[in-house]
């Protein structure tokens, strides 16, 4: 069911930038067409946000004055080459860990989906929704969109590129009743604040103090500083604005990864020599 938007944005300016070893220009592209897609024709009519992404390939420079979309292998290449909490220019920044991914068996398209859109919702990652039991006691839930239906199994599929689920406003309003709206993009929540398997989403108890923490569809609790990737939304949600760090120049991030190639592929080639050495 279509729903009313909150607000209207200014169009986001994103730069993908492909920075990865195991995924190629050529990779990524039909991925950044799928997203644009999903953004203007699925995101941008429930959540009346808007973004125009823009493909940058390795080795050249992002827009000026654009949001990042960062395509890195995992949360130690990101610190390796420079990528911290915030574009040099104190915009947001997403990160995306394909290798992390590949080895999991996850889709690594999901996950740019998943983090796009989070990004265009909450770009300071700052806003919550508060759900009070008392007059002085509640829990916050993070404004996140796809936390909650982030498991491949409910995506779907634009251009033959898998992209990630999404919810509805709806979904952080708990005056609604079971089935009575759309709650996210694919039909499968039929409640407000509900979690798919494989879901999750950032809850803050205000009256007991013990920060930001993790609560999954099995009703569990952990804490989020072990679960976030460093740099990730979740890990950058329980650390104070104050400390964020902002990434190095993106001429010195193209630096620090021809550098980092050549020590991945001398890696390579020591393991190589190794193998053959032994046979």
């Amino acid at each position: 069911m279509p729903q009313m938007p909150h607000a209207q944005n200014a169009t986001a300016q994103i730069s993908v930038i492909n920075e990865s070893t195991v995924l190629t220009d050529a990779d990524v592209t039909p991925v950044v067409i799928a997203l644009q897609q999903q953004v203007t024709n699925d995101f941008r009519p429930i959540w009346g946000i808007d973004a125009e992404l823009k493909m940058i390939p390795q080795g050249t420079q992002p827009t000026a004055g654009s949001w990042w979309l960062a395509i890195l292998d995992d949360s130690d290449q990101a610190g390796a080459l420079g990528y911290h909490d915030l574009t040099p220019d104190g915009l947001p920044i997403g990160k995306v860990f394909a290798a992390s991914d590949l080895k999991a068996g996850t889709s690594w398209s999901v996950t740019a989906s998943h983090e796009l859109l989070e990004m265009l919702a909450d770009p300071n990652i700052n806003l919550s929704v508060l759900v009070q039991n008392a007059n002085t006691s509640g829990t916050l839930f993070a404004y996140e969109v796809c936390d909650a239906c982030e498991d491949d199994s409910f995506g779907y599929q634009i251009n033959n590129v898998l992209v990630s689920d999404f919810v509805y406003p709806a979904w952080f309003e708990n005056f609604r009743a079971q089935g009575s709206t759309q709650f996210d993009r694919m039909n499968k929540i039929q409640n407000p604040l509900e979690l798919l398997a494989g879901g999750y989403i950032g809850v803050f108890n205000i009256s007991e103090g013990t920060g930001w923490q993790q609560l999954t569809s099995q009703k569990t609790l952990t804490n989020m500083r072990h679960r976030g990737h460093v740099g990730s939304r979740r890990e950058r949600r329980g650390v104070l604005r104050n400390l964020w760090v902002p990434s190095l120049p993106q001429r010195k991030i193209v630096t620090n990864a021809q550098h980092y190639r050549q020590h991945v592929q001398m890696i390579e080639q020591r393991r190589e020599k190794s193998l053959t050495d032994v046979a």
